[in-house]
């Protein structure tokens, strides 16, 4: 799988070490391409998986804010829940395309 915007590739892992999570893939932080990610202060409240961080996303000079975001602390529950540490795996949305 891969995640890709503005025709670069910003994350690819095989699916087998993805996470599935509300129909939204979680991708390892080993299989993202960290050049393309700046941190943002930008949080949300999930209410069974704890708190959201995000990243910026940006691909030659073009910015996409809170394109990434992931749990750094999960609640205990949604590890228990999703079967799975999910701790700082990245999931991606707003245009970012994630495809096989």
């Amino acid at each position: 799988m891969k995640a890709a915007w503005q025709g670069e590739t910003i994350a690819e892992s095989p699916v087998s070490d993805l996470i599935r999570i509300e129909g939204n893939w979680y991708f390892p932080p080993k299989s993202i391409n960290w050049e393309f990610f700046e941190e943002s202060t930008h949080h949300t409240t999930c209410p069974w998986k704890g708190e959201a961080s995000y990243y910026d996303v940006v691909v030659m000079g073009q910015r996409n804010l809170f394109g990434a975001w992931y749990y750094p602390e999960p609640k205990s529950s949604a590890v228990e829940r999703v079967k799975h540490d999910f701790s700082n795996y990245v999931a991606f949305w707003n245009g970012i395309e994630v495809t096989e």
